[in-house]
C-alpha cells in the first residue's frame, strides 16, 4: 500500500507524563522562564488548586478559582484582570477543559505561558483550540498563542475522578481522535495516535469502573487522552464536533456528557463515507460496527446515552439543527438538513445506532 501524499505540523509543547510527575512543577515553571504563577481551576477544585500554590510557595501570584464550562465571555475578562493585577507571567491551570480553557483565553489576549496539568481526559491541553461564549452562541478559533506550554500528566490526580466523569471524559477524548480519522487534512501519524488513543481508552473505561483507582487504568487513560488530545490539535474536526459545539454552547449541555451521547450517531451518519475511519475505530474498541462499539461503551459503563437526560428539551431539537447547518466543518457526508434532524431526534431518544 503506498503512503497518501500529507502535511505534518509538530507544535512546540513539552509533556512531562508518569505518576507524581507533579514533583516537577517547579522546575517546569522556572524552564518557563516565569516567576510569579496565577493558578486557575473551578470552585469544586479549589483544594487542588491550593495545593499547586502552596507547592510554588513565594512564587504563586494568587488562585482564581472561577472557570466554569464553555469560557462565558465574562469570566475570561475577570480572569485577565486578576492576572495582571497580581502581576502573573504565567498561569497553571489544574483541572479539566473548562480550566484549561479559561487558560487558555488568558493567553490569546495577554500571550501569558499556560502550563496546564490535566485531571481529567478532555485533552484540550494538546491543542491550540479555544472556545468563547458571548450571548449565548460558542465561538470557536484556533491561535497558537493559547496552546500550553508545558503539560504535566500525572495520572495520581486524576485517581479521585469519579468513575461517571471519568467514562464521559475518556468517550469525549475518544470523540477527538474519531473525527480526526476522517478529517480532511487527516495524515499517518495522526490516525496511528488515534486508534491507539482510542484502544488505550476502551481498556481503561471499564478497568476504572471496575476499580476506580486501578493505577494502571488511570495510566492508560491519561496516555489515551494525550493521544487523543494530540489529534485534536493537529487536525480538523467534523460534524460530531460542530453539533457538539452547538449543543453546549446554545443549550447549556455538559461539555463530556454532550460528546458521549451524540459520537455514536455522528459515527453512524458519517458510517458510509468514511468506512476505513470507521474499521479502525471498530477494531480499536474490539468491535465490528464503530458506531454501536462507542454507544456500547458508554451504556455499558454507565454513561447517559440520551440527550434527554441530561436536560436538551426535545421542543429544541429544531433550533439546534437550524443552528447545526450554519457555518459548517468540513464532514465526508454532506450536511443533510432532514438527516441531522433525525440524528437529533436519535440521539435525544438514547436510541442505539
Amino acid at each position: 500500500m503506498s503512503v497518501p501524499s500529507f502535511v505534518y505540523n509538530s507544535v512546540p509543547q513539552r509533556v512531562v507524563f508518569g505518576a507524581g510527575s507533579l514533583q516537577h512543577l517547579a522546575r517546569e515553571i522556572d524552564a518557563l522562564g516565569a516567576k510569579r504563577a496565577l493558578v486557575l481551576s473551578t470552585p469544586e477544585q479549589r483544594p487542588q488548586a491550593e495545593r499547586i500554590a502552596d507547592m510554588l510557595g513565594a512564587h504563586a501570584a494568587g488562585v482564581f478559582d472561577r472557570a466554569v464550562m464553555h469560557v462565558p465571555i465574562e469570566t475570561a475578562r475577570e480572569a485577565r484582570e486578576v492576572a495582571q493585577r497580581m502581576g502573573a507571567d504565567c498561569a497553571v491551570a489544574i483541572g479539566g477543559g473548562s480550566t484549561t480553557g479559561l487558560g487558555k483565553a488568558i493567553a490569546l489576549d495577554s500571550g501569558l505561558p499556560i502550563l496546564a496539568i490535566p485531571t481529567t481526559y478532555a485533552g484540550s491541553e494538546m491543542t491550540p483550540i479555544y472556545g468563547i461564549t458571548e450571548a449565548g452562541m460558542k465561538k470557536t478559533g484556533k491561535d497558537i498563542r493559547v496552546l500550553p506550554r508545558t503539560v504535566i500528566y500525572d495520572p495520581e490526580l486524576s485517581a479521585s475522578l469519579p468513575v461517571g466523569m471519568s467514562v464521559t471524559s475518556g468517550i469525549n477524548a475518544i470523540a477527538h481522535a474519531a473525527e480526526g480519522l476522517y478529517a480532511t487534512d487527516a495524515n499517518p501519524i495522526m490516525d496511528l495516535m488515534a486508534q491507539e488513543g482510542i484502544a488505550a481508552l476502551g481498556r481503561a473505561l471499564p478497568a476504572i469502573r471496575a476499580s476506580a483507582k486501578d493505577p494502571g487504568a488511570r495510566s492508560d487513560a491519561l496516555y489515551g487522552a494525550w493521544l487523543c488530545g494530540t489529534v485534536l490539535g493537529n487536525v480538523g474536526m467534523a460534524l460530531h464536533h460542530k453539533l457538539c459545539h452547538t449543543l453546549g454552547g446554545s443549550f447549556n449541555l455538559a461539555h463530556a456528557e454532550t460528546h458521549t451521547i451524540v459520537l455514536p450517531h455522528a459515527l453512524a451518519y458519517n458510517a458510509a463515507a468514511a468506512p476505513e475511519a470507521m474499521a479502525r475505530i471498530a477494531k480499536a474498541l474490539g468491535g465490528s460496527n464503530a458506531a454501536q462499539a462507542v454507544y456500547d461503551l458508554a451504556r455499558d459503563n454507565g454513561a447517559p446515552v440520551a440527550l434527554r437526560d441530561i436536560g436538551m428539551k426535545e421542543a429544541d431539537l429544531d433550533l439546534a439543527c437550524a443552528h447545526a447547518l450554519k457555518n459548517q466543518y468540513p464532514n465526508p457526508r454532506p450536511l443533510e438538513r432532514d438527516a441531522i434532524r433525525a440524528l437529533l431526534q436519535n440521539a435525544w431518544e438514547g436510541v442505539r445506532p
